[in-house]
């Protein structure tokens, strides 16, 4: 079994970070966006804890820690807000909720 290397974890963080990329910039519906946004977050969370390892502190797992906090914050606003959009507006396509007044 090959050990995994830090090139390896910034690998994968690279990709997951360059899908959530392609994803909120090509996708127009809001709850793709948003999980593309969360996929992002989860990418550098990654980056954050391979380079923690590398180094052998607790500096990243901790900023990773204080991350994921605020992150199930942002779940619980964001999806109210696309749930208050929906309720409104009936649809969460990016497109049709340009308009901030109605």
């Amino acid at each position: 079994m090959i050990p995994a290397t830090l090139n390896s974890y910034l690998f994968v963080s690279v990709v997951l970070f360059a899908i959530g990329l392609v994803g909120v910039l090509v996708r127009r519906n809001t709850l793709i966006v948003f999980m593309c946004l969360e996929l992002m977050l989860v990418a550098s969370t990654l980056a954050l804890v391979a380079f923690s390892r590398y180094n052998g502190t607790m500096d990243g797992n901790v900023f990773v820690f204080f991350i994921l906090t605020v992150a199930a914050a942002e779940v619980a606003v964001g999806l109210a807000i696309i749930v208050a959009l929906f309720r409104k507006r009936q649809t969460i396509q990016l497109d049709q909720l340009n308009a901030l007044k109605d």
